[in-house]
């Protein structure tokens, strides 16, 4: 065992994880097997990879890719460096995503299902929340809505129908039970044809809160931070700023969507219930670290000022021009250069594509591509490997080139 163990040192695993390859070998009875076993125990190790399948949030290969710095430096998380008293985590990235969609407060949480999850518990729980049949949704891994406000301490009231429900259906379902109001935007589906639903508008106004949860962040529909505005692509899709101008109380979004940020959940809206929020127990639970806070003020700072659309990498993708993109697709000389489509993924903007260009090859060669150094993730499509630029950093196109050939 100690001798299959030292012959690995190579691999660069640490000791005890080569005992554990050495140790695997042996049991199978074919100690040789022991360099795969230790290759094996690498490649599940977190590791960049290149992402051509043209899926911008990758929710397997972390959704919006995002660069961290961050020196081994103490920072004043939770101090407030003018009275020297203890400060609030929400002072820093928080209050900047706030001031940046138009809230009054902030709330930072480590995922978009916390958020969720958090606003029902500490507004609602013990009363009712109201919600439209048509938005009882349920996203990747299982994330479902009645089970959220169940777990929550809340009740679930259904309004409306699958396909229509009104403002009057809401106004129908208030008691002195109410607790909230609660918009779900279906961010990973289309519903078409004889359909209806109330408008954030027309169901606020009342002392019952309206709480929305976005899901997909984006956080103004104006883009201010693109030189050319919104793409046509973004037509249609709820965005913060405005949600919060029609009425909502407080909404709800994830940071690492459209946002381009960290994994992150975030609720924003009326001082007063972003406190309750903050006061709630779950809050200790569900609150981040430094590094993603860290994180989502550098993402804050961009948008604020106005410069995101240059400096954050998921709209730089995004916003890429076409010309460009043909143009290394020609540059990396291996397969046929052709016209694909990308898509934003990660549960947002469903059906709606984004002209790109790649490269494609006949027959299926993802499993190849992605046993590479580094691996290269790729996608089917009518028969053939395709390998959408959309998603490729110009600076892996060296490495992609070479997978290929």
């Amino acid at each position: 065992m100690d001798r299959l163990a030292r012959e690995l040192a190579s691999t660069g695993l640490p000791q005890p994880l080569r005992v554990d390859a050495a140790r695997r070998a042996i049991a199978a009875g074919d100690p040789a097997t022991a360099a795969a076993e230790a290759a094996a125990i690498a490649r599940r190790l977190l590791q960049p990879v290149i992402n051509a399948t043209g899926v911008l949030l990758h929710t397997n290969l972390g959704r919006a890719p995002l660069a961290v710095e961050r020196p081994a430096e103490y920072t004043n998380l939770e101090l407030d460096l003018a009275s020297g008293r203890r400060g609030s985590r929400s002072a820093h990235a928080a209050a900047l995503i706030a001031r940046a969609c138009g809230a009054d407060a902030a709330l930072v949480v480590n995922n978009g299902a916390a958020a969720v999850l958090l606003a029902a518990a500490a507004l609602a729980a013990g009363r009712e929340i109201v919600v439209s049949r048509g938005e009882l949704i349920e996203i990747g891994g299982g994330f479902r809505i009645p089970d959220v406000i169940a777990a929550s301490g809340a009740r679930l009231v259904e309004v409306g129908t699958t396909n229509r429900t009104t403002p009057a259906d809401y106004a129908r379902a208030r008691t002195e039970h109410t607790a909230m109001l609660l918009k779900v935007h279906p961010s990973n589906y289309r519903m078409t044809g004889f359909t209806e639903h109330a408008e954030i508008a027309e169901i606020s106004g009342s002392d019952v809160p309206v709480v929305a949860d976005l899901g997909s962040g984006l956080l103004d529909a104006a883009c201010p931070w693109l030189a050319g505005g919104p793409p046509a692509w973004l037509a249609g899709e709820p965005a913060v700023a405005q949600t919060l101008q029609a009425g909502a109380s407080v909404v709800t979004f994830s940071g690492d969507k459209l946002l381009g940020g960290p994994q992150a959940g975030i609720i924003a809206g009326r001082a007063d219930l972003v406190a309750a929020c903050a006061r709630h127990p779950l809050a200790r639970a569900l609150r981040p670290g430094v590094l993603v806070l860290g994180a989502l003020q550098d993402v804050a700072l961009a948008y604020l000022r106005r410069d995101a659309g240059t400096t954050l990498p998921f709209w730089q993708m995004a916003t890429t021009p076409l010309a460009e993109l043909e143009a290394r697709a020609v540059a990396l000389g291996a397969g046929d250069v052709v016209a694909c489509d990308s898509v934003t993924g990660g549960g947002t903007l469903p059906g709606v594509v984004i002209p790109s260009a790649g490269v494609a090859f006949p027959g299926d060669l993802v499993d190849r591509l992605r046993a590479g150094d580094p691996p290269v993730i790729a996608r089917i499509e009518n028969g053939r490997t395709i390998c959408d630029l959309r998603t490729v950093w110009p600076e892996q196109d060296g490495a992609l080139a070479k997978a290929l050939r």
